[in-house]
């Protein structure tokens, strides 16, 4: 089933309904703020009834399969459930720059991104706008609106309210960023982050399968996995890896990224203050070949 089989039976207006009166006491990531967003108030996210938009645009620089040819149709949410010390988008996601969109208007934006002839639309960072997003997704099917989605977000997630995505979201894109609760808590406030993640990743995969590309190499489904490899091995990649291809399978896709660069606080923090060395990714790379992750990608 997908998300134009639950329009037209019905269910995704009920995701839409049970998904706005949890924003009545938000619990839609493991903050479980309880705050009535409906009413005007802001959980630690910092987001409130709207979804906010920072930026609409085609994007090359994904992974092969998610950009392809066309590019990926990215709609990045402002504000996030994560409150990275070392986030390089921190204007967006600490902040809350970007603009208050109504269901129509997001609806819109996918509208105007598929007439680009994107692969797919990419919504980063969209955990705390869910509710908006089925709104804007129920509002543009029956404008025509038909290209996979890809939710690309912290990983930081409930099980119970990525259920109400169950046949609507394509691809799930989501990070694995820590092993240990202190640099879970000391970097990103994210209390829980092992448990809350690794439960989320085993029902995306529940929900979508292994990843999975066309006959072009384009992705039509499944999860991929990233994981950003920090300073002084404060990620927990090894152990990252081990638990993937013990729990997941050695099937499963990584992507392993190197681009950590101290951003936003991170000069100020210390583990923080420095970027990876080669070593440090030489380490996680080895450290993936030596789980049986083969499949993915790492960077130059």
């Amino acid at each position: 089933m997908n998300y134009l089989d639950l329009y037209t039976s019905g269910e995704l207006l009920a995701r839409v309904k049970a998904a706005y009166a949890r924003l009545r006491s938000c619990d839609l990531c493991p903050h479980r703020c309880g705050v009535d967003r409906l009413a005007g108030a802001v959980g630690s996210c910092g987001a409130g009834a709207q979804a906010r938009v920072a930026s609409v645009s085609v994007h090359h620089g994904e992974e092969p399969p998610i950009s392809g040819s066309r590019g990926s149709g990215t709609i990045f949410f402002s504000h996030c459930t994560l409150h990275c010390r070392f986030c390089q988008n921190f204007p967006i996601s600490q902040l809350g720059n970007g603009n208050d969109l109504t269901p129509r208007q997001l609806a819109e934006k996918m509208l105007g991104l598929q007439r680009k002839r994107v692969h797919n639309v990419n919504l980063v960072t969209p955990t705390h706008m869910l509710p908006q997003i089925l709104a804007a997704l129920y509002l543009a099917v029956p404008r025509g609106f038909t290209l996979p989605l890809v939710w690309n977000s912290s990983g930081y997630e409930t099980v119970d309210a990525l259920h109400l995505l169950d046949g609507v979201v394509d691809i799930y894109l989501p990070d694995m960023k820590y092993v240990a609760e202190e640099p879970a808590v000391g970097f990103s406030a994210a209390p829980g982050y092992r448990a809350a993640n690794r439960a989320a990743v085993v029902e995306m995969l529940r929900q979508v399968g292994h990843f999975t590309a066309d006959d072009n190499g384009i992705g039509v489904r499944g999860l991929i996995i990233r994981h950003l490899v920090l300073p002084e091995g404060a990620a927990g990649s090894g152990e990252t890896f081990r638990w993937i291809a013990a729990l997941l399978g050695k099937e499963t896709h990584v992507a392993l990224m190197n681009q950590y660069f101290p951003a936003h606080r991170a000069p100020e923090t210390p583990g923080l203050q420095r970027k990876i060395t080669a070593d440090e990714y030489a380490a996680a790379v080895a450290a993936l070949e030596a789980a049986g992750l083969e499949n993915g990608w790492v960077q130059e």
